[in-house]
């Protein structure tokens, strides 16, 4: 879904979910960007005291959770296990063996099962509980997953500074 290199989608765009992938991915790379270079123990930290899960490595685990959801197994069928657990806060959780450089490889594995979820359908196809009458469109997926991202980037810049005085695009 895009190189590792981040660029803004063209600006003339005309392929509806080329340019929403596209923003997708340089959102992805952002958001990896601002993890990385972090320690595991200021990447781990939850400087935020009524948000105790909200950390730059439990941000990057809870998108590959949403990932996994509405893009592998709500959009594209497969059959994986969700990533979400058992309350709300659990797909922030760290685990002991939790660190920069494997959640950043389990953020990008995720963005490959995406692409593979997402070949050969268009803006309008349904995602897998259409079935039920629930369905959304692969739009509605990506300009979701865009929002999400972008959301949380925003919470990443934040807590990128906190740790160590960065900032950035």
């Amino acid at each position: 879904m895009g190189s590792n290199e981040r660029a803004w989608p063209r600006v003339d765009a005309h392929d509806e979910l080329r340019l929403l992938t596209e923003f997708l991915t340089f959102l992805r790379l952002t958001a990896v960007a601002k993890v990385e270079g972090l320690g595991t123990a200021d990447a781990s930290a939850a400087p935020i005291g009524t948000s105790p899960v909200v950390s730059a490595l439990g941000v990057l685990k809870h998108l590959t959770a949403v990932e996994r959801w509405w893009l592998s197994i709500e959009t594209g069928g497969a059959d994986l296990p969700s990533l979400w657990g058992e309350d709300a806060d659990a797909s922030w959780r760290l685990g002991a063996d939790d660190a920069v450089d494997s959640v950043v490889a389990a953020y990008r594995a995720e963005w490959e099962r995406s692409a593979r979820a997402l070949e050969g359908l268009g803006p309008d196809d349904r995602t897998r509980a259409d079935r039920d009458g629930r369905g959304r469109t692969v739009r509605w997926v990506l300009a979701h997953l865009v929002q999400e991202t972008a959301r949380h980037v925003g919470h990443l810049d934040l807590l990128r500074e906190l740790a160590d005085g960065a900032k950035g695009e």
